[in-house]
């Protein structure tokens, strides 16, 4: 998957982006990680099985490499109209997450993000993921 005309490929790695409170997050953090970046939202029709999938998937793996990266996103149907610290304590208290949840952001800022998500692979595992999330890991 390449970047269109317009935006220049970049790694996820190169970008740093806001925390849930705002404080700068430098995403070469996450390098060496698989990295699985979601959009999310507390009042979407999905968002019972997605948060509990997502919590589910990173408890089974967060000990292989394996980060979820949390952006909650109000630009589909107004589905997430609080503020971002509302998204994080939604999460962590409803859902128990425990990776991270995000600054707010728009879906272009997704799509700018996950330029290279979709082709990075931790070079000593593929974790390949299905809509519902569900995944293969092969070691």
């Amino acid at each position: 998957m390449g970047a269109s005309a317009s935006v220049p490929e970049r790694s996820v790695h190169q970008f740093t982006v806001k925390d849930s409170s705002g404080k700068d997050v430098n995403l070469s953090i996450y390098q060496g990680k698989v990295l699985l970046i979601v959009n999310v939202a507390s009042k979407c029709g999905f968002t019972e099985s997605n948060y509990t999938q997502l919590t589910e998937l990173y408890r089974k793996y967060k000990d292989q490499e394996f980060e979820i990266l949390a952006f909650p996103c109000n630009q589909f149907l107004y589905q997430e109209p609080g503020t971002s610290q509302e998204a994080q304590e939604f999460a962590c208290t409803r859902f128990k997450a425990e990776y991270p949840v995000f600054q707010k952001v728009g879906r272009d800022q997704i799509r700018t993000l996950g330029l290279k998500v979709v082709t990075y692979v931790n070079p000593t595992r593929v974790i390949k993921f299905i809509w519902p999330i569900q995944s293969e890991v092969n070691s």
